[in-house]
């Protein structure tokens, strides 16, 4: 792969490298979104009776944010390991983008 063509490849892989980590901060934004209304239905529950009909649609709520929280760390971990190679291909173009460098210092000195 020529000089040029590794500059590309690296500003490519670079751009989707700053989508896959705004997407990351989006899920564990949300996440935590979550995680804070499940908090708040728990501190909910403390002034209600476990067998009242509200006790009882307030856990269906809880399980169901559980569910979706489930469904987010899923994807988080998807997103996080596409980040990972995308790092790896960065370094490898990285690598090949120095010895081009060389290289072209070489044959001109």
């Amino acid at each position: 792969m020529g000089f040029a063509a590794s500059q590309a490849r690296l500003i490519m892989l670079t751009a989707r490298k700053s989508d896959l980590e705004i997407q990351l901060q989006f899920i564990n934004q949300a996440r935590l979104q979550l995680a804070n209304v499940s908090g708040a239905l728990f501190n909910v529950t403390t002034n209600l009776e476990p067998e009242s009909p509200q006790a009882q649609a307030i856990q269906a709520r809880i399980a169901s944010i559980q569910t979706l929280d489930k469904s987010l760390e899923l994807q988080n971990k998807r997103i996080d390991a596409q980040w990972q190679a995308i790092t790896t291909e960065v370094e490898s173009v990285q690598r090949v983008i120095k010895k081009n460098i060389e290289m072209s210092f070489k044959a001109f000195a």
